[in-house]
């Protein structure tokens, strides 16, 4: 009788099953990182609550304006609010930057572990023929004509993103309702014109 991880490594399956497996062990060892480093400190808690508080307020204010006829005092309001929202919002951002070069780390270590066990090898079949932006990235590094081929890099791009994320969402790590994706490190400019 043959042993399980015989048939396991004999399996035509094996190499994308590897490659997703290190890909959701990354992403635990990342948000084990990140909760160390960021998620568990009381400055980030701190943050947070400012940041849903500071968004429920502006909410709130935005409905009431939208009811009533707008006055000055409340525009400046509103706008005294907003760019606490931003601040805090910038502060987030940085305050997440060092878990961030930590983590980048530990993805480029792992990237460059797997692009040598699996470099010039198809790692798994995709069920179409991808239009020739997709397969540029999906057939990197491979030799052969079959479009259908995808190497590791591409499996492991798009695990690491789509179990990254959910597992940021099931932990409760995603990032505050409030803090818009443009009032981050780099801020969008400013539409309004006083």
């Amino acid at each position: 009788m043959a042993t399980p991880q015989f048939l396991l490594s004999s399996s035509k399956y094996s190499d994308s099953l590897t490659v997703v497996g290190i890909s959701i062990c990354t992403a635990i060892i990342c948000e084990t990182i990140s909760w160390i480093l960021i998620y568990r400190t009381n400055s980030y808690k701190s943050l947070k609550s400012s940041i849903d508080k500071a968004s429920k307020k502006l909410e709130t204010m935005k409905t009431d304006t939208a009811k009533i006829t707008t006055k000055k005092s409340k525009t400046k309001k509103i706008d005294r609010v907003e760019s606490s929202l931003k601040e805090s919002s910038r502060d987030l951002s940085l305050f997440k930057f060092k878990s961030g070069a930590v983590v980048a780390l530990v993805l480029v270590v792992v990237f460059g572990l797997l692009n040598s066990l699996f470099e010039g090898k198809a790692v798994a079949k995709l069920p179409f023929q991808p239009i020739t932006l997709v397969m540029k990235m999906s057939h990197r590094g491979l030799s052969g004509t079959d479009p259908t081929d995808c190497s590791m890099a591409f499996l492991y791009f798009l695990c690491s993103i789509s179990i990254r994320t959910n597992l940021q969402k099931f932990l409760g790590f995603s990032p505050p309702r409030g803090s818009a994706p443009g009032a981050g490190f780099l801020p969008l400019p400013d539409t309004k014109t006083n």
